[in-house]
């Protein structure tokens, strides 16, 4: 059991003039829709405030999640014991000159999509695709139509809540590879900067358009956190998972979509756990049937 001083990191918090609530919802900022509640949540619109986070994390020992746009997140009933921290508007911005694109660590990935194709450059069309945060997307190396950010990332700004201090990461550094980096949960990407092509800007915008309506046909709408499980090497987890017959199984208030089936759909006030219990039950399925091990995209918090 964690014995937390909640009361007084809040107290710290507030007093340091960092917006803060104590358990809080976080339903809510997850694309699942469900989930428990955080001891304490707080958001940052600027440096300062990210430095009086990290004294309060340091003096209190808090543990520390930080959250995106929730769309590669699972979170159980139990919700997260310490302090979740999300980037406020602050860090929310898009700057573009010549080939190179900076944005902020909260900036919704389809949103520098648009504005790269609108100014006439080449090789971020796929994020269109990918309903998260440019500092989530950094995180996983999220990827999709044949690219990923790795084939563009120039570096990225890193704040460290055990330091307080800030780095610049190079995809070298991250150590980025399918799906994942090396940043660890004490760290967070303020910003990222992308090196990209000139490129025709209606070209752009007809892929961009194109993806869309690809997702849209081939991809569930709804409760659901994109891809759960990362394709094994040479394979599809869509195919071994369909191939197995789980197209539509169902537990308790999660069902493996019928339209794309590495995706889970929760249902409206559905329960985590049921979405957790079907993880598993598509991981022993596969392998058993394949001898594949499928391992999750998706981010598990709060589960054994």
């Amino acid at each position: 059991m964690i014995n937390l001083d909640i009361t007084s990191a809040y107290e710290f918090l507030d007093d340091a003039g960092v917006p803060v609530e104590t358990d809080y919802s976080l339903a809510a900022f997850c694309t699942y829709k469900v989930g428990g509640n955080a001891d304490l949540f707080a958001e940052a619109n600027d440096v300062d405030e990210l430095i009086e986070i990290s004294k309060a994390i340091k003096q209190f020992n808090l543990p520390v999640l930080v959250l995106g746009k929730g769309s590669n997140l699972l979170l159980s009933n139990s919700g997260f014991r310490g302090i979740v921290v999300k980037l406020d508007s602050g860090f929310d911005f898009v700057d573009i000159d010549g080939d190179v694109v900076i944005a902020g660590g909260i900036t919704f990935l389809p949103i520098v999509a648009r504005k790269s194709a609108a100014a006439s450059l080449t090789g971020f069309e796929w994020a269109v695709g990918v309903p998260g945060s440019i500092g989530g997307a950094v995180r996983m190396n999220a990827g999709g139509h044949g690219s990923d950010m790795a084939q563009s990332l120039v570096s990225a700004d890193i704040f460290d809540f055990d330091s307080s201090e800030f780095s610049v990461m190079t995809p070298k550094d991250l150590e980025l590879s399918y799906r994942s980096s090396n940043l660890i949960s004490n760290q967070i990407v303020t910003s990222a900067t992308f090196k990209l092509a000139a490129g025709d800007k209606e070209k752009s915008e007809a892929e961009i358009s194109s993806i869309v309506k690809w997702r849209r046909e081939h991809q569930p709408g709804g409760q659901n956190a994109g891809s759960v499980f990362a394709n094994p090497e040479g394979n599809h987890a869509a195919k071994l998972i369909d191939d197995c017959g789980l197209k539509g199984f169902r537990i308790g208030s999660a069902e493996v979509s019928n339209k794309h089936a590495n995706f889970i759909q929760a249902d409206a006030n559905g329960n985590p756990d049921d979405v957790y219990l079907l993880i598993q039950k598509i991981q022993l399925e596969v392998f058993e049937q394949t001898g594949i091990n499928l391992h999750p995209e998706n981010k598990l918090i709060g589960f054994d």
